[in-house]
């Protein structure tokens, strides 16, 4: 296969040949593979074979060197919601993190300002390139599309990548001179609330809701409120399916474990073609491995159906106050000395550098403010604001206070993170070593702190029921360093800023030997990725993968089974 995007003409020409399929053009191979082959697939599918573009092209004068006219009116529609997470999610080549759109190694890229998305400085002038994205992308409505691109895959040795959303800090949804699979609409109207749902082949039920592939957390928590019951899922509207898979933690995770926990059945498409239903009684090994083994490395999810609790009340502690060095100092201290009781009573908390959410489903009122006091009156002496409100269910918590405050897509952003052990909080030299390496990271960085992992005295899971890495259960932080670079950075910016993301997180792998990180949120170039994923779960991990998907037609970045970034499918990520 050549190496070449487009063996024989160039992607502006393959564009204009394929504005009509059925005319008398002579369509050049695309991936190496002939054309005709391709429009057979399309016919095979129903017509949902698409020509991928780069979610900016609108504004752009030329497109892999050809010249094509920009379209002002889409141009103003991609500028004013560039930083707007539904609108990416509509877009098969838009991801939430920019980065992944391009090719960073080779700077092939067609992104705007983040800062400005309206600067012409960004487009005008400038070539659009396909970068990073997958050139060609089934949009999947049912498991047919997915067995079908499988045939293909096998038949023409062309590789695999899946994207749902685009929430993704790896790039595993992303592919260089891939067939993308899109999933963001498979099942996305797809809800059902059961009393008693019983796994096929299974005794026992649980109060359960099923969802589709492409369901949106807003959208799952929207409806398990309608049915007064309270879904464990994502922080982020946008976020879907694939968050359960690596493993999902919650700000009610403390309490109710994390996403993969909640998880009792999965309907999924496994690299041989078969449309499996799995469950702890049938399949039971792949079952346990999508249950946090991450990202698509054993098939595509189609649906998956995860318990639920009962309506709850929460008490939710929203502190901001304006952060300075010595008053971050003793916010950090604050946290670090309340980190073991506060998880003993049930809080899960989200904080970065001057402000922090804090959630208990467990206290009422009166007691969640006197657990709280500490932050509200450290929060107020810096004439910040601080409420503890009760609200009567976790969906008005999230449409109150996430939505205000989720991450924000588009910015070119990258996190390095590690689990920071309980026996790190349980002894003052174990916390002031903590805040020692905290004081160290530069102030232009943001931490951040998810202080929600599940409490086995507080979580009744099951042993070895799950394939994260077992370090979730036994530590108080999920702790992050976010760091990123601007649109237009060059390589030698984009691999100063990876390397030193890892060599940050280096102080608090060395505090937590044995601990981990977490899938989903981690350093890029995670050293020891295996051990830190999935721990003593690897080995076994390992074996299921290469049972349902020997060939590796289903592979992505330090997923289960990954050979390494010399693999031509990592071409476009910087080597540092």
């Amino acid at each position: 296969m050549s190496d070449s995007l487009w063996p024989s003409t160039g992607f502006g020409a393959m564009l204009a040949l394929m504005s009509d399929l059925t005319g008398t053009y002579a369509h050049p191979p695309v991936l190496g593979v002939d054309w005709s082959e391709w429009t057979a697939l399309n016919a095979s599918i129903g017509g949902q074979l698409r020509l991928s573009t780069p979610f900016e092209l609108p504004c752009f004068a030329s497109f892999e060197g050809h010249a094509l006219p920009p379209d002002s009116a889409a141009c103003a529609a991609v500028q004013a919601n560039y930083t707007d997470a539904p609108f990416r999610v509509a877009q098969f080549g838009a991801a939430m993190n920019a980065q992944w759109e391009t090719c960073q190694s080779t700077g092939a890229k067609c992104l705007l300002d983040d800062a400005n998305p309206s600067s012409p400085a960004a487009y005008q002038d400038q070539n659009c390139d396909i970068g990073n994205i997958a050139p060609l992308h089934i949009d999947v409505r049912a498991a047919e599309h997915v067995q079908a691109a499988y045939e293909f895959s096998s038949k023409h040795g062309v590789r695999l990548s899946v994207k749902n959303t685009g929430h993704d800090y790896a790039g595993r949804s992303s592919g260089h001179n891939t067939l993308g699979l899109w999933v963001s609409t498979l099942n996305k109207d797809l809800m059902a609330f059961s009393d008693a749902f019983v796994p096929e082949q299974c005794d026992g039920s649980h109060k359960a809701i099923t969802i589709g592939a492409g369901v949106k957390m807003e959208d799952m928590y929207a409806f398990a409120d309608k049915h007064n019951v309270t879904a464990i899922g994502g922080y982020h509207r946008t976020v879907a399916t694939g968050y359960f898979l690596g493993g999902g933690h919650s700000v009610l995770s403390t309490v109710y474990g994390l996403g993969a926990d909640r998880v009792v059945q999965i309907k999924v498409v496994t690299p041989d073609g078969k449309y499996r239903t799995v469950n702890k009684c049938q399949d039971s090994d792949l079952f346990w491995a999508l249950r946090g083994g991450g990202g698509s490395a054993f098939g595509v999810v189609t649906e998956l159906t995860v318990t639920v609790e009962p309506q709850l009340t929460i008490q939710a502690a929203v502190v901001a106050f304006p952060p300075s060095p010595s008053t971050l100092t003793a916010w950090y201290k604050l946290m670090a000395d309340n980190a073991l009781e506060w998880s003993n009573a049930g809080w899960g908390i989200h904080l970065v550098p001057g402000s922090f959410v804090a959630v208990n489903p467990r206290l009422d009122n009166a007691a969640a403010s006197k657990a709280m006091q500490g932050a509200v009156d450290l929060a107020n002496a810096q004439g910040g604001t601080a409420v503890v409100d009760e609200l009567p269910s976790f969906y008005e918590f999230f449409t109150k206070y996430v939505v205000a405050t989720e991450n924000p897509v588009g910015p070119e952003v990258l996190p390095s993170s590690r689990l920071l052990s309980n026996s790190l909080f349980a002894t003052e030299s174990g916390k002031a070593s903590l805040l020692a390496a905290i004081a160290q990271v530069p102030s232009a960085l943001p931490i951040v702190i998810v202080a929600s992992n599940p409490n086995p005295a507080l979580f009744a899971y099951e042993e070895g029921s799950t394939s994260f890495t077992p370090a979730w259960r036994d530590s108080a932080w999920h702790f992050l360093i976010g760091a990123g670079f601007a649109y237009n950075s060059t390589l030698a910016d984009r691999q100063q800023m990876y390397t030193l993301a890892s060599q940050l997180m280096q102080p608090f792998r060395e505090l937590t030997p044995g601990s981990g990180a977490y899938f989903n949120e981690a350093d890029v170039y995670e050293p020891n990725h295996e051990q830190s994923f999935w721990g003593s779960n690897y080995a076994k991990l390992a074996e299921v993968k290469k049972k349902y998907d020997p060939n590796h037609i289903m592979d992505c970045w330090q997923c289960v089974g990954w050979k390494g970034a010399s693999d031509p499918l990592f071409t476009c990520y910087v080597q540092v």
